[in-house]
């Protein structure tokens, strides 16, 4: 069973972070943290298929239910083919901005006749062949994610909603602020109010939708929105926020440290 999936589709709002560093190692130190969720990034991270496996592996080997969400590089038939045989159950295809694209991502995740994702039978989403009742288990554990990220696509959310397959939307504030003239700054109100607006979209339709926040305050506040997802910073930001505490505590400076944004 898929907890992430049904954890949102159930209401249970579901915490997470990304993944930027790419390590195996981190990505199974932080899966003991208690995140429901990690972002495997490979849009913006150097993350191929072999070695989104490794981290996949690295974060089920700590025992808990965290779900290992796969943000794939795009909407590409071969990359979501790649990923959903290489063992991932949930994925986030990023860059949606109509009911067409959403349509491609939905034919390449999932096998006929809702789709037309190529079969093989032998390979680590079967279990090498062992897991018997593997087609069913395709469909109905896909958790298949749709990240919009331009206004266009926020005011395309009714019609991308309707295409049949798909399990939550996400709204990307980093390149949203972008195309809205306000690169870097997914806090302005304009962007802010853009975000509410979406949100409000993806609950009048009963669509799980999730969002990213650089820091508590933003993701508490995504949380009391109704937020069904939400991802605070990186395990990169993270890092670097701790670094650069240690080291000016050690030179006796005074500085101000964010959780930093993920685009």
């Amino acid at each position: 069973m898929n907890h992430f999936k049904t954890a949102i589709q159930s209401g249970k709002t579901q915490l997470g972070t990304w993944m930027m560093t790419g390590s195996e190692t981190v990505a199974e130190a932080m899966a003991g943290v208690g995140f429901d969720f990690l972002v495997l990034d490979q849009e913006h991270v150097a993350v191929d298929t072999l070695d989104a496996i490794r981290i996949d592996r690295a974060i089920r080997s700590v025992g808990r239910s965290v779900t290992p969400l796969y943000r794939l590089a795009w909407n590409d038939t071969v990359l979501i083919k790649r990923a959903l045989d290489g063992g991932a159950t949930s994925v986030m295809v990023p860059f949606i901005e109509n009911a067409d694209q959403a349509q491609k991502a939905v034919e390449a995740a999932y096998y006929p006749p809702l789709g037309k994702r190529g079969f093989a039978a032998v390979h680590r989403a079967s279990q090498y062949g062992h897991h018997t009742d593997f087609i069913r288990a395709a469909r109905e554990d896909l958790c298949l994610i749709l990240q919009l990220e331009t206004p266009e696509a926020i005011d395309q959310i009714e019609a991308i909603a309707a295409v049949e397959g798909i399990s939550g939307l996400f709204i990307g504030p980093g390149d949203l602020s972008a195309a809205m003239g306000h690169i870097g700054n997914p806090s302005h109100p304009e962007v802010q109010a853009k975000i509410k607006q979406g949100l409000a979209q993806c609950q009048a339709l009963g669509i799980p939708c999730g969002i990213v926040g650089g820091n508590p305050d933003l993701v508490n506040k995504y949380q009391q929105w109704g937020f069904s997802f939400v991802a605070l910073g990186s395990d990169m930001s993270m890092l670097m926020a701790r670094a650069k505490e240690q080291l000016a505590a050690i030179r006796g400076e005074n500085i101000t440290v964010s959780g930093g944004e993920v685009y």
